[in-house]
């Protein structure tokens, strides 16, 4: 059976204590040090959590042994998140359809409208001289660059919002797994009744944006039925309003702590896209993905037997030596960065280009306009666990600068 951690180390931490989610790298160094393969409670029954590069890197690879299939994770979905809780083969029709939607080469189209949006944000804070950089930046970029990408109403972007919190971070006393489930299920059924209107309007009057275009699609001589578009969308707006939010406060508070590492992408840009990698890798803000295995399995001399619901931690994989030399030092000029922050194997991030694209042209115009810049005094940055997401990130700098 799998190794139970040491007290006061159960790995189910990462998924409900924002004390660790503020810090992660000294528990990640606990997992992998002391129970790289850890049997825990979990949140829905017994878990096993798996931290070391190599390991995780493997499970990634054998979506036949761990399952992303929809029993991984119940987020009160009606229907599985396309391709997310597909596996192979089936997953890669689904991919081959919509990996070019969010190829290098498409994601580039978007740059003027981007850089536009981006400043446009700015505007708004620059010469206030202060700003809480989640509500008012990492929040709108994201999710209106979605809206946009889509083809959906921007004034509807409230309720989208307020969706996603509902799905990933439910306003529930710690431990209340039934009322979460409950505002899953109705958030997701709300979620399906505003797409399923969103794509019959798409059949009958097509646009040349993305939503239309999956609506009008075919994948091996088909067109998608009404659950597999459902299915797509509701993984799009999980995906298109938050992950980046997320990245974006732990590296814009990550550059607030370290001015000197800020410097350096201020007077040379170019810099920039190996500081996302670096930074990626370091904070990693989606921390754990969740699995089920399949067939039993053996992993460091641990069987762990199908059914069982696994938990890859990504963060403690990013900052493992055995894979990067040097791990606790972050460089934004290292080499080989073969991080995991996007995943890896056939379900690797699909928007994960666009992730790059967003990433880089926020942190290059927020630099542009705003160089130098410091937590306000007395802030506490409170994060959230699994997905690492400030609740406020307030800034302030010399507007005369």
């Amino acid at each position: 059976m799998p190794a139970t951690p040491e007290p006061g180390a159960d790995p189910i931490q990462l998924m409900v204590d924002p004390a660790v989610a503020a810090a992660p790298q000294p528990f990640y160094a606990h997992l992998r040090d002391r129970c790289p393969v850890a049997r825990s409670a979990g949140i829905n029954g017994e878990a096993v959590f798996v931290s070391r590069h190599e390991d995780v890197s493997w499970a990634l690879r054998h979506p036949e042994v761990f399952s992303s299939a929809a029993e991984a994770v119940d987020i009160g979905q009606e229907q599985p998140l396309i391709p997310l809780q597909v596996d192979p083969p089936d997953h890669a029709r689904y991919r081959r359809l919509l990996d070019p939607e969010f190829s290098p080469r498409t994601v580039a189209t978007l740059e003027e409208e981007a850089r536009v949006l981006v400043n446009r944000l700015i505007d708004r804070f620059a010469d206030r001289g202060a700003c809480d950089f989640h509500e008012e930046f990492a929040t709108p970029l994201p999710s209106t660059l979605f809206l946009t990408i889509a083809g959906l109403p921007h004034d509807d972007l409230p309720t989208f919002l307020r969706w996603r919190d509902n799905t990933i971070r439910p306003d529930v006393a710690p431990g209340d797994v039934e009322a979460a489930a409950r505002i899953r299920a109705q958030t997701s059924h709300e979620i399906s009744e505003y797409f399923t209107a969103a794509i019959a309007e798409r059949r009958a009057r097509p646009d040349d944006r993305l939503l239309s275009r999956i609506v009008h699609a075919e994948v091996e001589g088909q067109r998608l039925s009404d659950t597999e578009l459902l299915g797509i969308c509701h993984l799009l707006l999980l995906g298109g309003l938050d992950t980046v939010t997320a990245t974006l406060d732990c590296m814009i508070a990550y550059l607030a702590r370290h001015p000197d590492r800020r410097r350096r992408i201020v007077e040379d840009p170019g810099r920039v896209p190996g500081a996302i990698e670096e930074l990626l890798r370091w904070e990693t803000p989606v921390q754990v993905v969740p699995r089920i295995v399949a067939q039993d399995v053996t992993l460091r001399d641990v069987t762990i037997p199908a059914g069982t619901h696994a938990v890859l931690v990504l963060g403690a994989a990013n900052t493992d030596p055995a894979e990067f030399t040097g791990a606790d030092v972050v460089d934004f000029d290292r080499p080989r960065n073969r991080h995991l922050a996007f995943g890896g194997g056939p379900h690797r991030c699909l928007g994960s280009h666009l992730a790059r694209f967003e990433l880089r042209v926020a942190i290059e115009e927020f630099h542009r306009r705003i160089p130098d810049y410091d937590l306000a005094p007395g802030a506490e940055l409170r994060w959230s666990p699994g997905i690492r997401q400030a609740d406020a990130l307030p800034l302030e700098w010399d507007p005369g600068r």
